[in-house]
């Protein structure tokens, strides 16, 4: 499998969104899916929406991880399971190359075995394709949005098993000083060190020392893996808090 005909045809503009008819504006949906028939499934499920269109497509992880930065999605869906390299690691790729984009896993498999695996790799959802069309059109919206979508089966099962790790992640956030704690939210908003250095008025050598500080505090072995623990530790309490909003 190689890269599709209508990959960059389909979209070749950087902006956050792509315009069409009389001013609408849609939100531009990357698909990511080894297989045909689930691609044209959720082309014509998306084709009918008034607010989303499909921007791009990739059948491989190679092709995924060179359209999707020149493209520049508003959503990418990524199913877990793809021919040469995971969907885990396409997730780490990507949010390498591209911090703030978010991604919704989308999959046949058991989601309890799945989906905590792939909101610690930097997914902002994950959703099972057996779900009827409304609830995954509700997920793509949510996390375009900027929530973090599970299902309640998913969340209850997730908030039980990290209810132990959060309260292990708060008696370790609470040895942080407030400087530090600043620090490590904005690293959670994938900032780089120079932005948050201005933002909080620093120079980037003192936002460095902080990070080499919470690093040693929280016994991180590297400035990419604190990044990843404070986005990681962002996206569980987002998808806490999403559970206490009702529907």
């Amino acid at each position: 499998m190689g890269k599709m005909a209508n990959n960059i045809d389909m979209a070749k503009t950087g902006s956050a969104t792509a315009k069409f008819g009389k001013g609408v504006l849609k939100r531009k949906i990357f698909i990511v899916e080894d297989h045909p028939i689930v691609r044209e499934g959720l082309r014509k499920m998306i084709g009918h929406e008034p607010d989303m269109v499909v921007c791009g497509e990739a059948d491989t992880p190679g092709v995924a991880i060179k359209l999707i930065p020149k493209i520049k999605p508003d959503l990418v869906l990524l199913d877990i399971t793809l021919p040469q390299r995971s969907g885990l690691e396409v997730v780490k790729d990507l949010k390498a190359l591209c911090p703030k984009l978010p991604i919704l896993a989308i999959s046949m498999h058991d989601e309890l075995l799945y989906a905590e695996r792939m909101l610690r790799a930097g997914a902002n959802g994950y959703i099972s394709k057996h779900q009827p069309a409304d609830e995954l059109l509700k997920a793509f919206r949510q996390v375009l949005e900027g929530q973090v979508y599970v299902s309640k089966a998913i969340s209850d099962a997730l908030l039980q098993k990290f209810s132990k790790t959060t309260r292990r992640q708060e008696a370790k956030m609470e040895i942080l000083t407030d400087r530090e704690f600043e620090v490590f939210q904005l690293l959670a908003e994938a900032k780089p060190i120079k932005e948050i250095a201005r933002q909080l008025n620093l120079s980037a050598k003192t936002i460095a020392v902080h990070s080499s500080n919470i690093r040693r505090k929280l016994n991180l072995r590297s400035t990419v893996e604190l990044v990843r623990f404070a986005i990681q530790s962002e996206n569980l309490q987002a998808a806490k808090d999403n559970q206490k909003v009702p529907s």
